[in-house]
C-alpha cells in the first residue's frame, strides 16, 4: 500500500514539474522561424528630432529600426496622414528617413510608427510628439 501511494505521489510531482517547465508563461527564445512559437520584437530608437521638439512644416525626421526583416514591415503616419519614407539598411538595423507633411502647421503632431509581424503579439507601435510651427 505504501509503495503505491509513493508511486502515485512521484507521478503527480513529475507531472507538476513538467507542466511548470512547459507552461510557465514564457515564450521560447525563438526568432519566429518554422516550429518556433516566440518572436523577437522590433525595436525603434534614436528618434530625431527629439520628443516635443519645435519644428517647421515639412521638416525631416528619422529613427532606427532594429530586429525587422524588411522596411516593408513599417508604416508611418503623422496625424493619421500616411508618410512615405526612405530606408537604408546598415547591418544590423534600418535607418528610416522621412519628412513631415507640409500641410501640418501650427499644431502638435504624433509621428506614429507601426511595425507589422506574422504574429499579432510580435507587432509594435511607437512614436513621438513634435510641435509644428506656422
Amino acid at each position: 500500500m505504501k509503495k503505491s501511494i509513493l508511486f502515485f505521489l512521484a507521478v503527480i510531482m513529475s507531472l507538476s514539474v513538467n507542466a511548470a517547465e512547459h507552461h510557465s508563461g514564457h515564450a521560447p527564445a525563438s526568432s519566429g522561424g518554422a516550429g518556433g512559437g516566440g518572436c523577437v520584437k522590433a525595436h525603434l530608437s534614436k528618434f530625431t528630432p527629439p520628443h516635443l521638439s519645435t519644428v517647421a512644416p515639412g521638416s525631416d525626421f528619422s529613427f532606427i529600426a532594429l530586429n525587422i526583416n524588411s522596411a516593408d514591415q513599417i508604416k508611418i503616419t503623422v496625424k493619421n496622414i500616411p508618410v512615405d519614407f526612405d530606408a537604408e539598411f546598415k547591418d544590423p538595423f534600418y535607418l528610416i528617413k522621412a519628412k513631415l507633411p507640409e500641410s501640418l502647421k501650427g499644431t502638435y503632431a504624433r509621428i506614429n510608427i507601426k511595425v507589422s509581424a506574422k504574429m499579432p503579439s510580435c507587432e509594435l507601435e511607437n512614436g513621438w510628439l513634435v510641435n509644428i510651427t506656422e
